[in-house]
C-alpha cells in the first residue's frame, strides 16, 4: 500500500443484497458469487488489505428461507477463506451487525453458522450506521466473548458517521444532525478492536437524501461542520 496506508476493501455483491432495500443487488446466484469472490482475490495482492465482507449479509438475512440463509452463510464461510488463502496478509472480518440491531449472542450465533471464526480475522460493526464508538467497542467484545474460536479474532468499527451517536426511533436513513466520528486508525488502544475506519464515505447517501451510494456534498459538509 502506497505510503505505508492499509487498503480497504468491501466486497458487496451476495445476492439478494440489502433484502430488497434500497442498496439492492448482486450476483444472480452464490454460483456467481462464488466465482466473482474468486476473481477478487485475485486481486488482493500479497500486501496488508482490511476486507469487510458483504456488509449487512448475516445481520440482514431475514428475508431469506432457512435454507437460502444457510447457503447465504456457507457461501460467505468459503469467500473468507477464499479470500485468505489468496493473500495471508489480508484480515477479513465477517457483518457484526450493530449495539442497537441483535442481541451479541444472536449475533454470535448467526457468525458461527457462518463459520466467521474459522473464515475470517473477526467482525465489522456499525457499517453505514450511528451508534457511538463507546457502544459498539462495548457490543463487539460481547459478541466475539460470546463467538468463541481463535484468540487473535478482533473487531473493527466503522466510525465514519458517529460523532453525534445515533438519531431518535431508530432513523437511518440519510437523518439529519449527524457528524464526522473517530478518524481512521489502526491505533485504538482498546484491546479487540483493531481498527477505527470509514467505510461508509462521508457525504455517500443511504437512498433518501439522493440515490443509494452516490456522493452528495450538501451531505458531506453537514457531517464535517458537525
Amino acid at each position: 500500500a502506497a505510503g505505508g496506508r492499509i487498503p480497504v476493501l468491501v466486497p458487496y455483491a451476495i445476492p439478494d443484497r440489502d433484502c430488497g432495500g434500497a442498496s439492492q443487488g448482486g450476483a444472480p446466484d452464490l454460483a456467481a458469487y462464488d466465482a466473482w469472490i474468486g476473481k477478487f482475490a485475485q486481486g488482493l495482492g500479497s500486501g496488508a488489505a482490511i476486507v469487510i465482507l458483504e456488509p449487512d449479509a448475516i445481520a440482514l438475512s431475514d428475508c431469506l428461507t432457512a435454507p437460502e440463509r444457510a447457503a447465504r452463510f456457507a457461501s460467505l464461510a468459503r469467500a473468507g477463506r477464499t479470500l485468505r488463502t489468496a493473500n495471508p496478509q489480508a484480515r477479513v472480518y465477517f457483518d457484526g451487525g450493530h449495539s442497537g440491531w441483535h442481541t451479541p449472542a444472536e449475533q454470535a450465533a448467526a457468525l458461527r453458522a457462518a463459520k466467521a471464526a474459522t473464515s475470517g480475522d473477526g467482525i465489522f460493526t456499525n457499517v453505514s450506521n450511528f451508534h457511538r464508538t463507546a457502544d459498539e467497542t462495548a457490543y463487539a467484545r460481547r459478541v466475539l466473548a460470546a463467538l468463541g474460536g481463535p484468540g487473535g479474532l478482533g473487531a473493527v468499527i466503522d466510525t465514519s458517521r458517529n460523532g453525534n451517536g445515533a438519531p431518535a426511533a431508530g432513523q437511518w436513513c440519510d437523518p439529519a444532525g449527524r457528524a464526522l466520528g473517530r478518524t481512521p486508525t489502526t491505533r485504538t488502544g482498546e484491546a479487540r478492536i483493531d481498527a477505527y475506519l470509514w467505510v461508509k464515505l462521508p457525504g455517500e447517501s443511504d437512498g433518501c437524501s439522493a440515490a443509494a451510494g452516490s456522493f452528495t456534498p450538501e451531505y458531506a459538509y453537514a457531517l464535517a461542520t458537525g
